[in-house]
């Protein structure tokens, strides 16, 4: 278990911004899905998604002996990411603040692929489908309504415990996937940085 001093630290986008222009970047790990890392990540950074991570963190602790910045979309993935890495034992860990949307919004340089939605995005259009449709169903088919209620209960727990299912459920499909993460590719790519 770690200790509140040896919790991570939040970094602006432009403090990071800084470090990579002096030439003192870093390691950034991306936890994001793929695909999401495919649409666009900062340049120089890898791709662990936060499920690899997790199963693969005393592997990569050997490989992560400098300053860490954990990235995602908006920072809670990333926090997740520090979690399970300060448990492990990894000192030096920071979050970036604001994750992707504040770099971006700074106008921090990027490297873009292909347009894809992002985990948040895909999450409220599949919750607000089934809410939307159940509520019409009900109408006419009585109780169906309380499956709405359901992933309105889900939706609450999600932001209550900073954890979501959905997001979880949705990351498994190859729209998320994208090419496998190979922890052996990751590896030998943190291993290779000069």
């Amino acid at each position: 278990m770690t200790t509140d001093a040896s919790r991570a630290t939040g970094l602006t986008a432009t403090a990071l911004q800084h470090l990579v222009d002096s030439g003192r970047a870093p390691r950034v790990l991306d936890v994001r899905t793929p695909g999401e890392f495919r649409t666009v990540h900062i340049p120089g950074s890898y791709n662990v998604p936060l499920g690899t991570l997790r199963e693969h963190r005393a592997e990569l602790l050997t490989h992560l002996d400098e300053d860490v910045v954990l990235v995602c979309r908006s920072g809670a993935r990333a926090t997740q990411a520090e979690q399970a890495l300060a448990e492990a034992g990894l000192p030096n860990l920071r979050v970036l603040d604001g994750g992707m949307m504040a770099w971006e919004a700074a106008g921090a340089p990027v490297n873009r692929g292909e347009d894809r939605w992002d985990m948040e995005r895909q999450v409220r259009l599949v919750a607000g489908s089934i809410v939307l449709a159940t509520g019409l169903v009900g109408v006419l088919v009585p109780g169906v309504h309380l499956i709405g209620t359901a992933i309105g209960a889900g939706l609450t727990y999600a932001a209550l415990s900073n954890s979501c299912m959905m997001g979880v459920l949705l990351s498994r499909l190859p729209y998320n996937r994208g090419p496998r993460t190979d922890i052996r590719t990751v590896i030998a790519s943190l291993r290779d940085r000069s």
